[in-house]
Parts: C-alpha cells; structure tokens; sequence
C-alpha cells in the first residue's frame, strides 16, 4: 500500500458539510498534517494517492493538498465538477516525471493553488502541456507552473475531439503564472476539422516569463500563444504580463479566424530574445522567420486598451486588418539589437492592412525613443490615426514614421500625429499617399521634419511645423 488511511479523519466544521472535502498529505508534509489526512503519500507515485482520493469524491467534492512536493510519475485526471487545490504555489508543489501531467478532460473542473513542474517527456505525449485543458468550464487559479524543453507547453488548452467533442468553452485562468521554461506559456490549439473554435476564454493577472529560456521546445516559442491552428472568440485578457520570452510575447497566428478579442492592461517587455536572422527573409526558409514582438496581432479583430509594449526587439504592437488600438504605449522597441540590416524595427507595424474597414485604429497613442520606425504603415487602406505621439525615433534610412514608404501605398486614411526629436531628419514620411488627411504638430529643426513625395489628394494643411527650442 501507498497510502495510510486513518480509521478516523478529522475535519473542520465546513469540510463535514456537503461539498466533501478530502485530504492528501505529501510525504515531507508535517506530522499534524499527515495526522489530519484522509491520504498520506510515500514520494513515489503520488499521484496514485490523489487519483484515489479524486475519484471517492461525489460530484462537487474537493481535494485538498497539504504543503509539500509530490512526486507523480502519472496522470491526474480529476472528475467533472471536483476541484484539486493546494496551499498556494509557494507551498504545495506538483514534481510530474515519466510523462505525468494534469488532464482536465471533464467539464467544470477547478484547480487552485499549487506549483506544476514537468520534465522528460516522450515522443508520444510532447504535443500536450504539463497542465493540458480539452473540456469546458474549467478554473484554473493561482498556479504557477514550468516545463523543460521535451512537452509543448507548461498551460495547454486544446479542442481534441477524440477526448471532448464539444466546443471548447467558458475557461479562465487567474493568477497564474509559467516561469523560466523551456517551451511555451499558455498556448491555445485545435487538432481534427470540427469545432476549432474556441470560445470565451480569460485571463486575469496572468504571466509569462522567460519561456524558451531554459532550452526550446522549437524555435518559436512565445509567452502567450492564443490562436496557433484554432480560432478563437471572446478572448478576454487583463492585468497580464509577457516578459523576456524567446518569441512574441502576446501572439496570435495568422490564419485563424479571430474575432472579438480584447486585451486590456497588458505589458509586454523584453520578448524576442532569439537572435535576428543574419540573412534575408525567404519564404521557404524558417530560419529567417522572425516574430520579436510585444504583440503579434496579423489579421485579427483585437481591440487592446491600456498595454504597455518595452523593449522588445523587432515590433512592439504589429496589428493589421482589424487591430483597433487605443491609449498604448510603446518604448524603446529594438533595444538590445544593433544590425538592422535584415531586420527594421518599428514601434506600430501594420502591414498589410485593407481588407476591412477600419484597417487599423490608433488612438492616443505613442511610440517613444524606437531604435528604427515609430510607426510603419503601409500596403494600408481605411486607416484611423488620432492624436499619436511620436518621440525621438531613430529612424530607418533617416525617416522616423513611413506610412505608404515601403510600397507607396496608403490611402483613405486620417492621421493626426504629433512627432519630435533631432535623430532624424524626417519625423514623418509619406509616400505615393491617396486621399489623407494630415493633422497635427511636428517639432524639428529639420527643413525635411514632414516629407510628401508624390501621392494624389494628400491634404496637409492641419499640420504645423514648430522649430525645435520653441
């Protein structure tokens, strides 16, 4: 046997009422706490003792775990409506080995208050996560979890309709927290055809930290990953942290259909840790892919409000197609990169972005002291920019802002900005613009500080020119 178990029990006045309530120890638990549980572990397979106690529960019922570290070198597959929790990740601590992990594959489960940490996984289960989600209504709180490079993810939450036919749906994570890993945070996926969607998810002051840097999973690993082969709708995400991770902070693939997405208070710092490519971006080639951003939000319908973008290394917000950006910050993008040759950082990166109207959004916001472009736009059309502050920008090539530069499109747009600083010569670039309102203020000493070239309906006279000094 594995476990000891008391002829009698004793519980508090609350856990003796419905909901039952029932007790594991770990094996370097104290004494009082071994006394007191239903369930004592020995250090080896604990996960046995929990599994056990797991399944005597009726519906609704809890697991508790005393402090202490247990040693499971197995699954543990709480059942629908229980809730596992512990006494809080700096106590209570989960050791997963020998492919063990926590399956939430039933509805309505919750998990609270514990420490995961999983290592050496095989070849048959990497896909998963060390916490891996595949069923609705889950609540996830105050966990904090790491992995080493062999499993995909420390948070999974995956639609595998092999496990969960349903739309994966209505789960939240709360206080949670992946750190100094060696694969990806919090990553969403879909596997099969069907119900790829998945729906209302949350995060509330939730962090990634240094994911990818103990190892790598692969070479793309980001802090938060939220539509990777899934699409995704109702996504709510507040008070969170992306921090020295290896790729993108906050990140969304492409392809997926996104809709109604928000991000609200979020800070995004230090992300895109891998070096830049040392040669020029092919299609075909991987290696010379390249995310580096605060936020990657391509062709999505992601509104964020109030996020903070630092120091990341290639792009602090790249939105297009629907990203509507309101009251960010963005500051000191590139930093710790010095050869631009194959890589140009900016800012707020938008291209392309027109196939829906608004393209982009951006108000009251501000690019402040980028080691290349404050704001990139271009390939753009039905574009909004309101009241954006552009601050002492490096530039590329000279320019601070380019918006229609690289292609020399850019039309149906109005852009009211406010620009200074002596690092460049032209504050703000435009070219080949069609049918744009210019507004605003530009402080330079520059004669070139606002530069038209070409274009056609490109109107100019809301913008002033003040010399730098007044």
């Amino acid at each position: 046997m594995c476990c000891l178990i008391p002829a009698f029990s004793p519980v508090s006045a609350a856990e003796s009422t419905s909901p039952a309530t029932l007790t594991v120890a770990a094996n370097d638990s104290t004494e009082l706490s071994k006394n007191q549980a239903d369930y004592v572990c020995d250090g080896v397979d604990d996960q046995a003792e929990i599994q056990a106690a797991l399944a005597a529960l009726p519906e609704g019922g809890m697991v508790v775990l005393t402090e202490g570290t247990f040693n499971c070198a197995g699954v543990i597959a709480p059942a629908a409506g229980t809730t596992l929790s512990g006494q809080g990740p700096e106590a209570t601590f989960l050791e997963f080995t020998h492919d063990g992990r926590i399956s939430v594959d039933q509805e309505s489960i919750t998990l609270d208050g514990f420490h995961i940490k999983g290592t050496g996984y095989s070849s048959g289960v990497k896909w998963l996560g060390v916490m891996t989600v595949r069923a609705s209504h889950a609540k996830i709180h105050n966990v904090e979890g790491t992995a080493d490079a062999s499993i995909q993810a420390v948070y999974l939450l995956i639609h595998d309709p092999a496990v969960y036919a349903p739309t994966l749906q209505d789960v939240e994570f709360v206080n949670c927290k992946a750190v100094d890993t060696g694969t990806y945070g919090f990553l969403h996926n879909a596997w099969g055809s069907s119900n790829k969607v998945i729906k209302d998810v949350r995060y509330e002051n939730c962090a990634a930290i240094n994911c990818g840097s103990e190892g790598a999973f692969n070479p793309w690993i980001t802090g938060f990953d939220f539509a990777e082969l899934n699409d995704m709708e109702g996504l709510r995400v507040t008070d969170c942290l992306a921090e020295g991770n290896l790729e993108s902070g906050f990140h969304f693939e492409f392809d997926p259909t996104v809709t109604d997405a928000v991000l609200d208070n979020c800070v995004s710092r230090n992300n895109g840790q891998k070096p830049y490519p040392t040669v020029a971006y092919n299609q075909n080639d991987m290696s010379t892919h390249y995310f580096g951003c605060g936020y990657y939000a391509p062709n999505c319908d992601v509104t964020f409000k109030n996020c903070t973008a630092e120091g990341n290394s290639l792009y602090g917000f790249y939105a297009t197609n629907g990203g509507k950006l309101y009251d960010c910050v963005d500051k000191d993008t590139g930093a710790g990169k010095t050869d631009y040759t194959y890589r140009k950082p900016a800012g707020y990166y938008s291209i392309p972005s027109r196939s829906v109207n608004p393209a982009l959004v951006l108000e009251n916001c501000s690019s402040t002291d980028s080691h290349g472009y404050g704001l990139q736009v271009d390939l753009a059309s039905n574009i909004q920019i309101r009241n954006f502050e552009l601050v002492n920008p490096a530039g590329i090539d000279g320019k601070g802002a380019s918006l229609g530069g690289t292609n020399g499109q850019f039309s149906n747009a109005e852009v009211d900005i406010h620009a200074s600083g002596d690092l460049v010569d032209t504050l703000v670039w435009a070219k080949n613009n069609q049918n744009v309102q210019y507004s605003g203020e530009i402080t330079s000493g520059s004669e070139k500080a606002f530069l038209v070239e070409g274009g056609e309906n490109v109107r100019t006279e809301g913008m002033t020119i003040a010399p730098a000094g007044e």
